[in-house]
């Protein structure tokens, strides 16, 4: 069965970290782009950040570069993203997917993702 499961999220004050953390099955994991996004009450979707297939390339958005990493485990099909400092913008429900490029999707059907609540 092709599907994504997110794990990670919960409540968190504003300055902490989490690690999110995807486990992809299905498909070989180790063929695709993966990445991150969050879609937050009343907002599209957007990009969060995105690893190349082999880790040597990893993209990020404005809004979270310099706070967070994205990291994989191939052996283990999962994706990882470590957020620090955590602010009360970053609320949202944070979902991951594969395919190719800088903004990864395609490669799987979205997952429920895992919501994330930052209070001040």
């Amino acid at each position: 069965q092709v599907q994504l499961v997110e794990s990670g999220g919960g409540l968190a004050q504003a300055g902490d970290s989490l690690r999110l953390s995807c486990v992809a099955s299905g498909r070989t994991f180790s063929n695709y782009d993966m990445g991150w996004y969050r879609q937050a009450p009343g907002k599209e979707r957007e990009f969060v950040a995105a690893i190349s297939v082999g880790s040597k390339m990893s993209y990020y958005a404005d809004s979270v570069r310099g706070r967070s990493t994205v990291s994989r485990d191939n052996a283990k099909n999962t994706v990882y993203l470590l957020m620090n400092n955590l602010k009360p913008e970053d609320t949202a429900i944070y979902y991951c997917n594969g395919g190719h490029g800088r903004t990864p999707t395609g490669a799987y059907a979205w997952g429920q993702g895992t919501q994330v609540t930052v209070s001040s």
